[in-house]
């Protein structure tokens, strides 16, 4: 069954135009240009990732972000920002857009960017084992990851993540202890290759730090590898 995407941007043009290029792709494709209604279709019917714009009339794009991460936090979001915009990239991935592509763009770049999205969604379901997927359950210290349900708990505390931090977080778990190289983090992750000034990774990081901070000393901590990436470690907990 083809994936349900829904488009929210007030531009109705490029909205219709790549309505009808995805659903060439083969994409369900429903579009939105405000963001009350975007939220109002999303709690009539489930789609499997939605396209957001930063800039809409009334509520931002930002706006409909959060009400959207405090309904459904695992929906896959795909934002589209102004080209050169950089904190409008950094602020869509901090309130848990999983990635973004800025204006204008190739119609393919977005294609193959919700491909790379929802394969990396059915890859984190997906319990055949490869070298690349991490075991089903990871256990550190005081940390459960299920990946059959992409669920993560700190001691008796759920963490609410995106699909983007999990799937970070998933990595560097089964790497635990040793760093991870922030070119293979985007890759497996993101499923996309990294690019000069792409900051998503450090963002979904940072996400996931500030989420572990909030529980104490939990023992588990992200710690920057300079000129590598990052590393999952268990620290002594107070």
């Amino acid at each position: 069954m083809s994936a349900g995407i829904l488009i929210v941007d007030d531009d109705r043009d490029l909205a219709s135009m790549l309505a009808e290029f995805l659903g060439n792709e083969g994409f369900q494709v429903v579009t939105a240009t405000e963001g009350g209604g975007a939220l109002g279709l999303m709690a009539e019917r489930p789609f499997d990732l939605v396209i957001l714009d930063v800039m809409l009339p009334g509520s931002s794009g930002f706006d409909v972000l959060r009400e959207l991460r405090r309904r459904k936090p695992r929906l896959p979001v795909l934002m589209l920002t102004a080209r050169g915009e950089a904190i409008d990239r950094i602020l869509g991935l901090e309130l848990g857009a999983d990635d973004y592509l800025p204006k204008p763009f190739d119609p393919r770049e977005l294609a193959a960017r919700i491909r790379a999205i929802l394969r990396r969604v059915a890859t984190a379901g997906d319990h055949s084992a490869s070298a690349e997927d991490p075991a089903e359950n990871l256990l550190i210290g005081a940390l459960k990851l299920d990946v059959r349900r992409r669920r993560a708990t700190l001691g008796s505390t759920t963490l609410e993540l995106t699909g983007a931090e999990f799937r970070v977080l998933q990595q560097l778990a089964a790497s635990r202890g040793q760093p991870v190289d922030r070119r293979l983090l985007t890759a497996r992750a993101l499923g996309r290759t990294l690019t000069l000034y792409d900051r998503s990774i450090d963002t979904h990081v940072s996400n996931l730090r500030r989420k572990l901070e909030r529980q104490g000393q939990s023992g588990i901590e992200i710690r920057s590898v300079r000129g590598t990436g990052y590393e999952l470690i268990e620290t002594a907990s107070v």
